[in-house]
């Protein structure tokens, strides 16, 4: 078998069939995968705590997670080494199971198998038969035989078919399928009209012939609807992640036909001839409602009371006798999920159904698994759930902070709270002045100011700023540009603090004194810092004067200005 990962729907089809009391064989069969791979699902859920006693609720994401890492098989390339084995000797077994024509008969996958082995190439009989099937074409023929019908309940025929065009009320012109369920066992059958051949036209109706019937049968044998069956391999089909995911919900098993085999499910392939000539034939719809309501009504009264040739009985009598009291519950009604491969992009989203959902950064570039149905998104990493979303409308977002970058995830998410309180751990007047600059009715708008205030803490500190703030909150500027115009101002009249100390040798050695560029005057005086007073905050100017500007060097005052000495520009 070649390699594939492990689904996560598989291991859960074959644990609830385990659960139910099902033997290896059987879950193996219903489930669609090898019996030795499910003896690896079971033993793993054992070993995890699950014990058969349990219902299928104890088969949780958790458990899967667990299975899945256990059972991974680790074939890079692909297939296994008897495969690789067996392509060595492709061009020999095709000769043998061909023959010549003449005298070489062609062989039997047994006597492949044999003659094989005495050339040293020893490889399971599966294998072999699996390699004839897939790489050289072979094909069983046998017989054709009458197939028992079974027991009362159980099977129930699938099939889509072709009846004709309907021209609706807004004048365009369809195709009409016709999805067909017939009992086996007393061949009452249901007909659900479509225009289409989805997997939500399947279930639609699934649904509702589940209405009909007043119940569910335990197994539905389908056509190998591309819906419904993804690969139509003969011997292991396997069966579409929705289809599997509903089955688990209504609870009945799947059992596909063969690839062209239409005697695998004769009383559906015979049924779609009978509506196709009894029913559509000769009459006139409407729309496709119209249609739909009729034909319910034709097979109940007409198909299901006409006098069935192999019966030679009533099937409607029939299902009523024998079928309608052993049917499973009829379930709530289902969600159809949406089953699909994503890749995280670089913004730690990604898009399901025209939605955009956030991953963490450590999945970055990496592919998911998804199932979103009505409520929910649910993001699968190699079988692990790593994220749960609320279901989103086309266009919308969902994104969890802790999924961002620290430093990205208040500009990305307009945290505007978040900003002010960093803006505040720096100083209160710091904070309300970014209070003031996002004041606005698209507050988001002026986010960039806020981070250039950030920017100039950063660049002089939190002290100077913070007195800048306080003195432009006092003249009431909102304006991030002049807070750095005051601080350049200040810093360009700021001499840098010289080492003091004398240099020996040296014939460039100077004192700091030499390097002074300007010559000192009264009141203008280089500084080195800058501090402030406001009315509210005591000093000289608590007591109602105007508030004041100081230019401090070498912790003494050398400067001060007042609010009166700023001119309209500069305020």
């Amino acid at each position: 078998m070649g390699f594939r990962e492990v689904s996560v729907i598989e291991v859960r089809e074959v644990l609830r069939g385990w659960l139910e009391g099902a033997g290896l064989r059987t879950v193996a069969e219903r489930a669609g995968v090898d019996r030795k791979t499910a003896r690896r699902y079971v033993q793993a859920a054992q070993e995890a705590g699950l014990d058969r006693s349990a219902g299928f609720t104890a088969v949780d994401d958790e458990l899967v997670a667990v299975v899945v890492s256990a059972v991974r098989p680790a074939r890079p390339n692909g297939h296994g080494a008897g495969w690789d084995a067996l392509e060595a000797h492709h061009g020999q077994i095709k000769v043998w199971l061909a023959g010549d024509g003449q005298d070489a008969k062609p062989l039997s996958v047994v006597k492949v198998h044999e003659l094989l082995a005495r050339r040293g190439c020893v490889v399971p009989y599966r294998t072999v038969h699996r390699f004839c099937v897939e790489r050289c074409g072979y094909r069983a023929k046998g017989t054709t035989v009458r197939v028992v019908d079974g027991e009362p309940g159980v099977e129930l025929q699938v099939d889509f078919g072709h009846l004709g065009y309907l021209v609706g009320e807004d004048g365009r012109r369809r195709k009409v399928h016709a999805l067909i369920f017939t009992a086996c066992y007393s061949r009452h059958l249901f007909v659900w009209l479509t225009y289409s051949q989805t997997l939500v036209a399947v279930i639609a109706g699934c649904e509702a012939a589940w209405a009909f019937f007043g119940g569910v049968f335990k197994v539905l044998i389908p056509d190998n609807l591309k819906p419904v069956v993804t690969d139509a391999d003969p011997v292991n089909p396997r069966l579409s992640a929705g289809w599997l995911d509903y089955a688990q919900h209504v609870g009945f098993g799947t059992d596909p036909a063969r690839v062209r085999s239409p005697k695998d499910k004769p009383k559906v392939e015979r049924a779609v001839q009978y509506v196709r000539g009894n029913f559509w034939a000769g009459e006139q719809f409407t729309s496709l409602e119209e249609a739909q309501e009729r034909v319910v009504v034709w097979c109940a009264e007409r198909a299901g009371m006409r006098l069935h040739g192999t019966l030679h009985a009533r099937p409607a009598e029939v299902f009523d006798e024998h079928e309608a009291d052993v049917l499973l519950p009829v379930p709530e009604p289902y969600d159809v999920p949406i089953f699909r491969d994503v890749k995280v992009h670089r913004d730690f989203h990604v898009e399901v159904a025209k939605a955009l959902y956030s991953v963490p950064g450590a999945y970055l570039g990496h592919q998911l698994q998804v199932r979103a149905d009505r409520e929910l998104v649910k993001l699968y990493h190699r079988g692990r759930l790593v994220k749960t979303h609320p279901r989103q409308l086309p266009g919308g977002r969902s994104t969890d902070r802790d999924d961002l970058p620290q430093e990205k995830a208040g500009y990305a998410l307009r945290d505007l709270t978040r900003l002010i309180a960093t803006c505040a751990g720096h100083g209160s007047n710091i904070g309300i002045y970014a209070e003031r600059l996002l004041d606005d009715p698209l507050p988001w708008t002026r986010m960039r100011a806020v981070y250039r205030l950030l920017g100039l803490v950063r660049r002089y500190g939190a002290g100077p700023v913070e007195a800048a703030c306080s003195r432009a909150l006092d003249l009431d500027v909102v304006s991030v540009t002049k807070i750095a115009s005051m601080l350049q101002r200040a810093t360009e009249d700021t001499l840098p603090l010289l080492p003091t100390g004398t240099t020996s040798g040296g014939r460039f050695a100077r004192t700091p004194a030499e390097f002074t560029t300007r010559p000192a005057s009264p009141g203008t005086t280089p500084t080195a810092a800058i501090t402030g007073t406001t009315p509210a905050s005591g000093g000289a100017s608590s007591a109602g004067g105007p508030a004041t500007l100081t230019l401090l060097r070498g912790g003494q005052p050398v400067a001060v200005f007042h609010a009166t000495d700023l001119t309209e520009e500069e305020a």
